[in-house]
């Protein structure tokens, strides 16, 4: 794909998953467009092996739009940040095609592994404010991360995985189309293991109390039966 090309696929990408674009000039003031375009420079110069050009170029990037993306990462088609301020996408990264993420999301490694050390995120993910995924596991197609998850291992296809450390709640539910990215109506296990908790222990007390119930009527059968000797 030229580089028109390019500029014509991103306008779109922006103005289809961003409402508060109004036109195609805003497009030319957002942060996604800008490190996009800087992170393809930076790719180019990666690949052909002039690291520190193309380091010089990935960190002018980060100085303009708070997002760093290292010019190793490999991004697949339709690739979507939203504001985007404190993205860090870490340098063997793999994305596939249709993901989106969100501010504050890092695709970055545990600092023990060498090689392949980051992330491979799936197609038709969406990743949600402040989360973190950590390592060289990989996220699952048509996958849901919530916000200010910390994902530590891999996540099946399908799945929503929310809370720290992040934790599979929904699975192949169905599939997550990019028009109804919903970071807000996600599960939540914590308040469902209290209710459950909540549940259990109202059940145990109804019992408990049939029991006193039993009991006492029993000491009074026992003690009606004492009298009539």
């Amino acid at each position: 794909m030229g580089f028109v090309q390019n500029i014509k696929e991103e306008i779109r990408i922006i103005r289809e998953r961003d409402p508060a674009i109004h036109s195609d000039m805003e497009v030319f003031l957002y942060p996604s467009f800008k490190v996009m375009i800087y992170y393809r420079m930076a790719h180019k110069m990666y690949l052909k092996k002039h690291y520190f050009l193309a380091r010089w170029i990935s960190q002018k990037a980060v100085r303009k739009t708070g997002i760093e993306i290292h010019p190793g990462a490999q991004i697949g088609k339709g690739f979507f940040i939203d504001h985007g301020n404190g993205v860090i996408i870490g340098e063997t990264t793999v994305i596939g095609d249709n993901v989106t993420l969100y501010q504050g999301v890092t695709l970055g490694g545990t600092g023990k592994e060498q090689g392949k050390r980051h992330p491979t995120v799936g197609n038709n993910v969406m990743i949600s404010t402040g989360a973190k995924v950590l390592g060289s596991f990989k996220i699952g197609d048509n996958s849901k991360i919530g916000a200010g998850s910390v994902v530590l291992e891999e996540v099946p296809p399908n799945s929503t995985v929310v809370g720290v450390p992040g934790r599979v709640v929904k699975r192949n539910d169905r599939l997550l189309p990019q028009e109804e990215l919903d970071q807000i109506n996600l599960p939540d296990p914590v308040r469902e293991d209290i209710v459950s908790l909540q549940r259990a222990n109202a059940e145990l007390t109804n019992r408990l109390l049939d029991l006193e119930r039993e009991v006492k009527r029993q000491r009074r059968e026992e003690a009606k039966d004492l009298k009539s000797i």
